[in-house]
């Protein structure tokens, strides 16, 4: 599966927030990388504003261009508000249902967990990062020395995040329920997803 590989910081540095966790180089530099960055002065138009917030949600999330346009297309075939739906989406992504757990300390992490098998839903081996998990399906780590030691070691570490209120997490059992699907005020997201469905709506 194609995901994106190149310098992480640089990218929160283009967008002016931290897009893969926090980062101290942030901090220092909170202004846009290369030679030309803390002088910048150019002036963002509409098409450019709503370029900068798809690419803040895409980055965010882990996907790829084409995936990301389906994320809409589906959100757009759905009843309500088409970036709430989106959001919404892209929180039940299985990937995402697993870092949120604190199995995986990032979004990475908790996709090559998923994608490797280390991960079940309602007791069936899910590999998909992608699939969506729905409201009562139970998220559990395998049940084997492997997959066991890897959610322990991230739920180690990721100790300081909160598990999301429409989840439950049992940490003795390694497994997960969605107790219901997310709104909007309890995603926070991280960029305007109006401006997301403006973008792809011209």
């Amino acid at each position: 599966m194609a995901r994106y590989t190149g310098p992480r910081v640089r990218i929160s540095r283009r967008f002016g927030v931290p897009i893969f966790g926090p980062t101290k180089y942030l901090e220092r530099r909170n202004y846009g990388p290369g030679v030309h960055g803390p002088k910048s002065r150019r002036k963002t138009t509409e098409y450019g504003e709503g370029l900068i917030e798809k690419q803040k949600l895409r980055y965010y999330y882990g996907l790829m261009e084409r995936q990301f346009r389906g994320v809409y297309e589906k959100a757009l075939r759905r009843r309500g508000v088409t970036g709430e739906q989106m959001l919404q989406i892209l929180e039940t992504r299985l990937d995402n249902i697993v870092f949120h757990l604190g199995f995986g300390n990032t979004r990475a992490a908790a996709r090559q967990m998923v994608s490797h098998g280390h991960v079940t839903v309602n007791g069936r081996k899910a590999s998909i990062p992608s699939y969506a998990v729905k409201v009562n399906d139970v998220v559990s780590i395998k049940n084997n020395t492997v997959s066991r030691q890897l959610a322990t070691k991230g739920l180690e570490v990721s100790v300081s995040r909160s598990v999301p209120d429409w989840l439950s997490l049992n940490k003795e059992e390694l497994k997960g329920t969605v107790m219901r699907i997310p709104t909007r005020d309890e995603i926070q997201p991280i960029a305007n997803e109006q401006a997301v469905v403006e973008f792809y709506s011209r």
